[in-house]
């Protein structure tokens, strides 16, 4: 029996946008939502902004509308954070898999 278990990523990022180094936690999980990441970040009030960055027809991930500036603004970075992280965690999950593989000596 071969059971395909996907393991949810959560990871932190301290970028500085608005003047003030801010701390964005993204969060994949398993499941329907697949190119799906949430994102959350505090404002200057304290206020907890969550939002979800969408992975879109031309593999570029794009956020939600309606956000202050001052994410919207740093799209790119977002973007980037979660493309290094994914590719991190793929290849753990790949060494992972070859080490399961590979009988040990």
């Amino acid at each position: 029996m071969n059971l395909d278990v996907k393991r949810n990523l959560q990871f932190t990022k301290l970028l500085k946008a608005d003047g003030r180094l801010r701390e964005f936690n993204f969060t994949r999980h398993t499941g329907n939502t697949d190119g799906v990441f949430t994102v959350d970040v505090v404002d200057e009030r304290g206020n907890r902004i969550i939002f979800k960055m969408k992975l879109n027809n031309d593999k570029i991930w794009e956020p939600e509308t309606g956000l202050p500036s001052w994410i919207a603004l740093h799209t790119p970075t977002l973007q980037e954070a979660i493309e290094t992280e994914l590719n991190s965690f793929h290849k753990k999950i790949l060494k992972e898999k070859e080490a399961s593989v590979t009988p040990a000596s």
